[in-house]
């Protein structure tokens, strides 16, 4: 006969090992390829251009100048943003139609057609086919950051929303370390071998389609969209590794019955909807910063901080994956803490400790030809600032979209923080070396102003979430979304009161 405490542990096994299966299929061609496909573009940059140059030369006999080069490699790498805008926009009206498993399988399509004609480009010398390749993989991006966010947060416990949601931060880190690893010249980042590269990311993708679908539909999913109970139970027991808990079923109930008769929203209704205002511009604000607070520029920039430190070119490339490792160390060591110190401290912690680096950074610039050991300093900001950002801000936004919106108004949240997301990291992309050129030293400070008025922002407006139900969640928030209605009702009690009482002085 099993004791009552062997029989808890069991079944919080069977729980973690399903839940960390499910995870992993998900992830691995999930949000593993936004880390990855940013990353690899960096080794084979000399070796693109210079097919880009052959190319005009060998169909219109011309050679192009040095800034037409740098353009069109610029729209190659920007298009995966673009790619990842469309995406978002893609990824609500899929995961509604199809659900959120069969959106990330059907998700692989823009993936496998991206590794096709990068592998190919070079044989068909179409520098056009890599645009489009960049344009393909950014869309299977974008759903992906979207969906899996989404699919984990219905897919998970309570007391684990947080901790499994914030693994799609741990795995788009991972993502970035294995593909700065794979681009090393030892590897595919020669020149023999980038069409390979590029076209590597197809491997996640054939990982997935062979795992995912040995796991189930998300149950809130199933049951408040698609009104399948017995799809439900079935899935919940199959993730949990046990019998369904009463409580965790009627939560789910609850929230069906509250979307009963009304359907999935579209984006643009969530704007007039006063009920969901302030989620709707906690979303927008956070996922906003999340790109302007600088960190993936942060990136960019780190080949001239180490240039400065003295590193040669060969050796950078080994200090560049250091900075791929801190962010997924501290997504690691975030993900612990999530659960125990909640969303709100993280964030917060992130965005101040950021606040304080550009500051840092920006002195440690200023004083860079002055002052011989600056320049490590300047590589110590580096480290700092990124370890920051992986440890609130790269993780806790994404699960937030998840924990303060309902079922019908989960897809479109998703869709507005994504193209939010993906349409700053564009701007970002793109203004950034005019903030080099413009501000030179202080071009930090912008990054600088954005992380300390999202930490004021937070302080003053967003809840804790952690271990909260939807409607506890609901209640905090609608003391800001109707907090003049219910201050003009309140004088307009006070008013009444105060004349009952003339009337009744008067009786008397």
């Amino acid at each position: 006969m099993i004791s009552q405490g062997q029989e808890s542990v069991r079944k919080e096994k069977g729980l973690t090992l399903t839940l960390a299966l499910m995870v992993a299929s998900a992830a691995v061609g999930g949000t593993v390829q936004y880390g990855y496909n940013l990353a690899i573009m960096n080794a084979p940059t000399v070796y693109i251009q210079n097919f880009i140059n052959e190319t005009f030369q060998e169909r219109w006999a011309i050679q192009l100048e040095v800034y037409e080069i740098t353009l069109i490699w610029t729209f190659i790498v920007s298009i995966f943003s673009l790619g990842g805008l469309t995406g978002a926009l893609l990824a609500g009206p899929m995961s509604i139609h199809f659900g959120r498993k069969k959106t990330m399988l059907l998700n692989n399509i823009f993936l496998i057609s991206s590794a096709l004609l990068a592998v190919t480009s070079r044989e068909a010398r179409s520098f056009e086919m890599i645009i489009i390749s960049r344009f393909l993989v950014g869309i299977n991006a974008g759903v992906s950051m979207n969906v899996q966010p989404m699919y984990f947060g219905e897919s998970a416990p309570k007391h684990l929303r947080g901790a499994v949601s914030l693994s799609s931060a741990v795995f788009t880190s991972f993502g970035l370390v294995v593909g700065q690893v794979v681009g090393l010249r030892e590897l595919l980042g020669c020149e023999s071998c980038w069409p390979y590269l590029l076209a590597s990311n197809a491997v996640p993708g054939f990982i997935q389609l062979l795992t995912l679908p040995w796991f189930p539909e998300s149950p809130r999913y199933l049951l408040i969209d698609r009104g399948d109970k017995n799809a439900c139970l079935k899935a919940l027991k199959q993730l949990r590794g046990c019998e369904v808990e009463r409580a965790e079923l009627d939560e789910m109930l609850q929230e069906k019955a509250e979307a009963e008769g009304l359907r999935a929203r579209q984006p643009w209704e969530l704007f007039t909807d006063r009920s969901i205002r302030w989620q709707l511009i906690s979303v927008a604000v956070l996922s906003s910063a999340m790109q302007l607070c600088g960190n993936d520029s942060i990136y960019f920039y780190a080949f001239y901080i180490f240039q400065q430190a003295g590193l040669s070119a060969e050796h950078i490339q080994y200090v560049t994956i250091g900075t791929g490792t801190c962010e997924f160390t501290a997504c690691i060591l975030s993900n612990l803490l999530i659960e125990r110190q909640g969303r709100k401290v993280l964030l917060m912690g992130g965005y101040a400790l950021m606040t304080g680096w550009a500051v840092v950074f920006t002195v440690a610039l200023s004083f860079q030809n002055l002052v011989h050991w600056m320049p490590f300093m300047s590589m110590g900001c580096v480290f700092t600032y990124i370890l920051s950002f992986g440890m609130g801000p790269a993780g806790v936004t994404g699960v937030l979209p998840t924990e303060i919106f309902n079922q019908t108004t989960r897809p479109a949240a998703y869709m507005i923080a994504g193209s939010l997301m993906w349409l700053n990291l564009f701007i970002i992309g793109m203004i950034f070396p005019f903030l080099v050129s413009g501000l030179g030293q202080f071009c930090f400070l912008p990054f600088g102003t954005v992380c300390l008025i999202t930490t004021l922002f937070i302080g003053f407006v967003l809840p804790e979430t952690k271990g909260k139900t939807l409607s506890m969640i609901s209640n905090e928030f609608n003391k800001l979304n109707f907090r003049q209605k219910e201050t003009t009702e309140n004088k307009r009690k006070q008013a009444h009161y105060q004349l009952g009482e003339v009337c009744h002085s008067t009786a008397l």
